[in-house]
């Protein structure tokens, strides 16, 4: 049908160099992170982190910011060079265990969600980023971490629109997200998204 979604599509906020992708953390990480302008201890660089481009499917995901462990939503702003670097670097988590167990990254496609969290007909990446990687995501690509908990007025106007049935004014308040354009050499190495 003309104006659907592909059912597997990358949408982020991007602009030439850069993409954002969402995380959601504990205050005493998120805080922690934000005062160094990088993330630090209590950040575990040993087990896997999760990135995800969809505003939408994050806040359906952290209930809102509202889900224990995950009050504090933060903004990464990371290199396209990163983003695609890691995006070649995946394995679809449905793929053989002993792929999936030897991958440095992850990619998992979940339904994405409407501004009151029903699952659509299309799917939203996510991207998992192993130990073999972190260092390079928070050393390398990362260009800067912002804190959506001083937008928190926004998120909750958001949810508070949304609960009363006014999930088209409450979008307009979300980060504008489109089609990112996958490179030509990765098309087809994006499990299911290329």
């Amino acid at each position: 049908m003309p104006g659907m979604a592909p059912q597997y599509q990358i949408r982020a906020d991007y602009d030439a160099r850069t993409i954002v992708v969402y995380q959601a953390y504990p205050p005493v990480i998120a805080d922690a992170a934000l005062r160094a302008g990088r993330f630090v201890t209590p950040f575990s660089f040993h087990r896997m982190t999760w990135i995800k481009p969809s505003f939408s499917w994050l806040m359906h995901r952290s209930n809102w910011a509202r889900k224990a462990g995950q009050e504090r939503i933060l903004a990464v702003r990371m290199t396209r060079q990163g983003w695609e670097e890691a995006l070649s670097r995946a394995v679809l988590t449905t793929a053989d265990p002993k792929a999936v167990a030897q991958a440095a990254v992850h990619v998992q496609w979940d339904p994405e969600r409407s501004p009151r969290g029903a699952a659509l007909n299309h799917y939203s990446i996510q991207v998992g980023l192993g130990r073999q990687v972190i260092r390079t995501f928070t050393d390398d690509w990362i260009v800067s971490l912002t804190g959506l908990t001083g937008l928190t007025a926004q998120v909750r106007k958001a949810a508070a629109l949304t609960q009363t049935g006014h999930a088209g004014r409450a979008q307009r308040l979300f980060p504008q997200e489109r089609a990112y354009p996958l490179p030509p050499r990765l098309h087809g190495v994006v499990p299911g998204g290329g």
